[in-house]
């Protein structure tokens, strides 16, 4: 038997039902009322994000290509009003650094892939006369020799070279040339450029180096009357044999026409396996694998002021010279792999 409701002593059963009904009809005819969503108190409401407006912060590399521009904008304004310093040797740091500098980069890191080795020979500060080998057909060995120094010398130091009389009788070569910081090969500018605390490169064996045959390769050729010597004695600044290896391989030289080189006043005119058969392509060198060795310095200001003149001393030296190149040209030909690996 289900249970039965209890109802409160003296209320009537009809009253209470009409009174149900009601509160049921006030509220069908009450407007609903939104339900506030219920939330923990203790959690904190979470912020709306705030939005950044686009445009609003310049992006880094935005930044930079800016700089760059105005960074060029303002090289040509300063090349075209005359706003730059050149030396009494003709040397314009700047342009070398922002034009130069930047022309044969490539060439030197992604085609030759130059390799260097004994940076820390050459002092941070003060005269040192570098002394390499020369070779290739063509002299590009020194203007990498130039840029192995300016971009892996802890101070960035620049390599001034002397140059042969030929290179300053070419039209825009010998203009280059002097804006680079190359000079005259005689005693006279070296001995100044290293009295001013200057590197200053030098390739004794001079077009003997760059023109011999391709058999001939590796194969120092003499080293004049040794004038490098008695001009880094003067001056007192250390001498740093330098070795190369991968110019000789650049352009394989076969044979040389004498005849022509009388007639257009070179030295020699070279014949490799594509010049000139195939024409200017020809003349592309081929992408052989360097390395540039600078070995320890060999100190003069050990010596007294007036070794400068004893013949038996610069002939000492310069064949002390010599032999360390030579010897460090084998060792890094036997360590070799490849010619272009």
């Amino acid at each position: 038997m289900a249970d039965a409701k209890v109802i409160p002593f003296g209320e009537d059963p009809r009253t209470r039902r009409k009174g149900q009904r009601a509160v049921r009809t006030q509220r069908a005819q009450a407007p609903l009322q939104p339900v506030p969503p219920q939330r923990d108190e203790e959690q904190p409401v979470a912020e709306p994000p705030v939005v950044e407006a686009a445009g609003d912060e310049p992006t880094a590399g935005a930044v930079g290509w800016e700089q760059r521009l105005a960074g060029g904008l303002d090289f040509l304004r300063r090349r075209i009003t005359g706003d730059y310093e050149v030396d009494d040797f003709g040397f314009d740091e700047e342009l070398t650094d922002q034009v130069l500098m930047s022309l044969l980069r490539p060439m030197y890191e992604k085609y030759f892939r130059v390799e260097v080795r004994g940076m820390e020979n050459i002092p941070r500060t003060g005269g040192a006369l570098i002394v390499a080998n020369h070779s290739g057909t063509v002299p590009l060995d020194g203007l990498m020799l130039q840029v192995a120094v300016h971009d892996h010398h802890p101070a960035n130091r620049h390599l001034r070279l002397l140059a042969a009389d030929l290179v300053f009788m070419l039209p825009v070569i010998s203009e280059l040339a002097r804006k680079a910081g190359h000079t005259l090969a005689c005693a006279e500018d070296a001995q100044r450029l290293l009295e001013r605390g200057e590197v200053v490169g030098v390739m004794p064996e001079g077009f003997k180096g760059i023109g011999k045959p391709f058999s001939e390769r590796y194969k120092l050729q003499r080293f004049g009357r040794g004038g490098f010597v008695s001009t880094a004695l003067r001056a007192r600044a250390p001498i740093v044999p330098c070795s190369i290896v991968g110019a000789e391989e650049t352009y394989p030289m076969v044979g040389n026409s004498k005849t022509l080189a009388r007639l257009l006043g070179f030295p020699y005119f070279p014949i490799t396996p594509t010049f000139p058969l195939l024409g200017p392509l020809g003349a592309v060198p081929l992408p052989t694998k360097w390395t540039i060795q600078f070995g320890e310095p060999i100190p003069t200001d050990v010596y007294p002021p007036e070794a400068a003149d004893d013949p038996m001393l610069m002939f000492n030296l310069t064949d002390q010279v010599r032999e360390t190149i030579q010897h460090t040209l084998y060792k890094l030909l036997v360590r070799r792999r490849s010619v272009f690996f």
